[in-house]
């Protein structure tokens, strides 16, 4: 389903926010990306949306090479959920998620809100879904809770039925119970419609409980690939406790000591754990 070959992202100012990321997830997956502020996990989401545009290597959704003449065509393919859930405040529920098919649409269509009726009905269908009720179609968002737009966003994201849904730390603003709900949620619809699931998170309990997989990043590096079961106390300390002292990936990088010489690649530990050549 996805597939990231090598994958690189160094800023004009030289800041290396990827350091040449591979690995594949395949449909049907829940795959978390942990790590702390600056590890590059939101980077990496963007790099799959076009958001962000690798100076490196590629990025692949169903076998097609992710760029400027294959975006217009992929982006219908790929649900977005963001952090601070990008919607219009002072719109509706229902215009809201109805949103979600604009990729989908003519530009004669989508810039005066022309909306099929079988669009209308699946937008009712999918507020119910995710646990809105008939009387929440006609209030404005601003008028929700963080959790009842975060819902809002999970709708939209799923109104062309995507194979593909990126969730951008969907939960970071919310409390720990919400931030349950919602995340239960998000994998419950995923499952039912067979999407794949790329979601970064910084809660590692919340990674441990919901992921069918961990990838966990530091400075822009893979430095653990497996079963949430096998993140234990080495791997914690390899993403959030080694190398403290080192600057985060969105800073520059002036120590290239610190990068994995080509000679030395990563080297597996158990339970897929990548130690970094010193």
């Amino acid at each position: 389903m996805l597939r990231f070959e090598s994958v690189a992202l160094r800023h004009a100012d030289g800041t290396r926010a990827l350091g040449g990321v591979s690995l594949e997830v395949p449909a049907g997956q829940f795959c978390v990306v942990l790590g702390a502020s600056g590890a590059g996990k939101s980077t990496l989401l963007r790099t799959v949306n076009g958001l962000a545009r690798p100076t490196g290597g590629t990025v692949r959704v169903e076998g097609t090479a992710i760029g400027p003449k294959t975006l217009s065509r992929i982006r219908p393919r790929i649900g977005m959920i963001h952090q601070q859930f990008n919607l219009v405040a002072r719109s509706t529920v229902a215009e809201n998620v109805l949103c979600g098919a604009l990729p989908a649409m003519p530009l004669w269509r989508a810039l005066p809100g022309l909306f099929t009726e079988a669009a209308r009905r699946k937008a009712c269908a999918l507020v119910e879904a995710v646990g809105l009720g008939e009387e929440h179609l006609l209030r404005r968002v601003s008028e929700l809770s963080g959790g009842q737009q975060q819902r809002v966003g999970i709708a939209r994201a799923f109104m062309l039925d995507p194979p593909l849904v990126l969730a951008d730390e969907p939960v970071a603003s919310l409390d720990p119970q919400t931030s349950h709900d919602v995340l239960s949620l998000l994998r419950r619809q995923a499952r039912e419609r067979g999407a794949t699931v790329l979601c970064s998170l910084h809660q590692l309990e919340l990674a441990r409980e919901f992921a069918d997989r961990i990838v966990a990043l530091r400075r822009g590096v893979v430095v653990f690939d497996g079963a949430p079961r096998a993140f234990g106390a080495q791997a914690f300390d390899a993403v959030y406790g080694r190398h403290a002292d080192a600057p985060p990936a969105d800073a520059a990088d002036p120590a290239p000591a610190w990068q994995p010489p080509p000679s030395s690649p990563p080297q597996p530990l158990p339970g897929g754990l990548l130690e970094l050549a010193p």
